[in-house]
């Protein structure tokens, strides 16, 4: 193949490569941010995480004690002559009350709360970003906030604080903002964007893929190969992405206090982003796996003569055992796209694709072998017999007795077919020196 046209396909899949990592971080926006599905099952997760749990007890009773004074409101209440334990008794409530909302909050019952309450909200939020309008969705403001300022009350509530202390709140007190009026225009064209991305930017590398292997006629497999190192690179730097947008994240906005949850916060978020790294990844030594199998190597060519006599003769059962093989991965579902209905036919069509080109190289190269391979050893037998029965006999001597068979040409044509056998790779080294005993001593 001509340099310009090896140069091409390298920018192809270069390419496809780079706008193939793009891809990903759009899909996992779409799948993590905007399916309320999704979201829902994060918010499950998050809820259910004990160190999330903590540091949201943390930050309820936080706010409570910033914005109520709970010492004052104590001594109010206590006889005369234990008002100066106000104080005490009021810091020595902190941490209990820690304890109290966090096991609050790994009630069943409380935890299904929080997740609808948090699928509801997600909802209101992604129909605000689509610019949809509806019952209790308002973009006039232009804020998109987290309020969690009812559980703050309820705390206060339950601690014995009266309802004239916990009136006095601020209106702010556990709210904080995602998104300010400036942002929404810019967000809500990033969603859109990310809508359309997420799907035709997957059909665009694989056409670049596509056209990559198309053009690289002669090289093909090298070129597949190539791919699949790709698709392990792309897969890696995913994962790095997501290690190092993490750390940044964390530190840029998490206090130190809540840095180990909101580590955890954001793996959870982060888990389809992981997935789909890993899946790439996987998909990519596939590739590898399936260029290799295909190559004039030694050991490649070795595989293929053992495979030869089951896809040439049993093409039917060699199928059968590949769609188990992917019926069974199926069943698994190891990534989202074997979890999905295009994703199955997508890969069970690559995967088609490429099983039958390596039976149809594996047949061209060894088209005597399925033959020879399962009949080896009746082959083996076939021609002993036929050395001995065509060996010509002296007439019997004085005496009665027989004169001994001496070597004829037979024999040494039948070692000979042994031998072409044993070259076209029919017979092993082992099956082709019993074979040759065996019709000597015949």
């Amino acid at each position: 193949m001509s340099g310009r046209r090896r140069a091409g396909v390298w920018a192809l899949v270069v390419l496809a490569s780079v706008i193939g990592l793009i891809t990903i971080l759009t899909v996992w926006v779409n799948r993590q941010m905007l399916d309320n599905n999704q979201w829902k099952k994060a918010s499950a997760q998050l809820i259910q995480d004990p160190q999330v749990r903590s540091a949201l007890s943390v930050y309820l009773v936080n706010e409570l004690y910033n914005n109520v004074d709970v010492a004052g409101q104590l001594e109010k209440q206590l006889p005369k002559q234990v008002k100066p334990l106000a104080a005490p008794a009021a810091a020595a409530l902190r941490q209990p009350a820690v304890y109290a909302v966090n096991f609050l909050l790994s009630q069943g019952r409380v935890q299904q709360s929080w997740i609808n309450a948090s699928a509801l909200a997600h909802q209101k939020l992604i129909n605000v970003l689509e610019n949809k309008t509806g019952l209790g969705i308002s973009t006039g403001h232009g804020v998109v906030t987290v309020d969690v300022g009812a559980l703050v009350k309820e705390l206060g509530t339950n601690l014995g604080l009266p309802s004239s202390a916990l009136d006095k709140i601020p209106a702010g007190t556990g709210v904080f903002t995602v998104m300010k009026s400036d942002q929404l225009a810019a967000a809500q064209q990033g969603i859109h964007a990310i809508r359309i991305l997420s799907v035709w930017l997957i059909v665009l590398v694989l056409v670049l893929y596509s056209l990559a292997i198309y053009l690289a006629r002669g090289i093909r497999r090298e070129t597949l190969r190539n791919i699949g190192w790709a698709f392990v690179l792309v897969g890696l730097l995913v994962l790095v992405v997501r290690h190092v947008a993490g750390n940044y994240a964390i530190d840029a906005l998490a206090q130190p206090n809540y840095r180990a949850a909101a580590s955890h916060v954001w793996l959870i978020e982060s888990s389809i982003l992981g997935e789909v790294g890993r899946a790439i990844i996987f998909y990519g030594l596939v590739m590898v796996g399936g260029a290799v199998l295909a190559a004039p190597h030694s050991l490649s060519i070795s595989a293929r003569r053992w495979m030869a006599p089951t896809l040439s003769r049993r093409a039917g059962m060699s199928w059968g055992i590949l769609g188990g093989a992917y019926l069974l991965l199926v069943l698994w579902g190891p990534t989202h796209a074997l979890q999905t209905l295009w994703g199955i036919l997508l890969l069970a069509a690559l995967v088609a694709v490429g099983f039958e080109a390596l039976r149809r190289l594996t047949v061209a190269e060894f088209p005597d072998a399925a033959l020879h391979h399962h009949n080896a050893s009746a082959t083996m037998r076939a021609l002993a017999t036929r050395a001995v029965a065509h060996r010509p006999h002296r007439p019997a001597a004085a005496g009665g007795r027989a004169s001994d068979p001496s070597p004829s040409s037979s024999v040494a044509e039948t070692i000979a077919q042994l031998h072409s056998l044993h070259q076209a790779g029919a017979l092993t080294d082992d099956e082709f020196d019993r074979a040759k005993q065996q019709t000597l001593d015949s």
